[in-house]
């Protein structure tokens, strides 16, 4: 008797989701969350280099910045509406990057409890070799190999649908925790100039 083909493979590249054979596991979970907290890394990475970009100064270096048609020379940097907003904006990113760090750093415990959810797995681990030092460096060009392989046989993961409500709320809820931050740190700074004793 020949092996029935699983309903969870797909037919071919042209399906671009999975058929679920079983409800949402925790890895399909876990890729989900992993995507919407990058992509949510990199809406505040852009914030951060806006703002940057605005407070730079032409540093008077030949090739950097007098021989683009689009220089800076003779300009000065622009004031920010609030001088702490790039401050706040570094280091919201950084809260949204360790939260894709502990989404990546939870994959070993996550069951895949299908196809979809090795291949949502290895789709995390892939997508973390983007952040490492040198992507081609063994074993990452081979692991995305077998995700390539695996998606050949068994079909891709469905597109990450983002909410623009929750869009909103994890920027707005990083940005909080950020100005937060830099107030809290501004306040301990002014406190160690009037020779205050440190509260940590």
């Amino acid at each position: 008797m020949a092996a029935k083909k699983p309903t969870v493979l797909a037919a071919s590249r042209s399906e671009t989701a999975l058929q679920p054979a079983a409800p949402r596991g925790p890895a399909l979970l876990l890729v989900s969350d992993w995507q919407m907290a990058r992509y949510i890394s990199m809406l505040l990475c852009r914030v951060q280099q806006r703002l940057e970009s605005q407070i730079m100064v032409n540093p008077g270096i030949q090739g950097l910045t007098a021989d683009s048609p689009t220089g800076v020379r003779g300009q000065t940097a622009r004031d920010l509406r609030d001088p702490q907003e790039y401050a706040v904006a570094r280091e919201a990113e950084v809260f949204a990057m360790t939260e894709v760090l502990k989404l990546q750093d939870s994959v070993p415990d996550i069951a895949a409890t299908s196809l979809e959810g090795v291949i949502a797995k290895l789709e995390i681990i892939v997508g973390a070799d983007r952040d490492i030092g040198d992507p081609t460096d063994f074993p990452w060009p081979h692991i995305a190999s077998v995700l390539r392989d695996l998606e050949q046989i068994a079909g891709y993961l469905p597109p990450c649908r983002r909410s623009r409500a929750k869009t909103r709320t994890d920027f707005a809820r990083h940005w909080a925790s950020a100005v937060e931050l830099v107030a809290a740190l501004i306040d301990e700074e002014a406190a160690e100039q009037r020779g205050e004793p440190s509260r940590a």
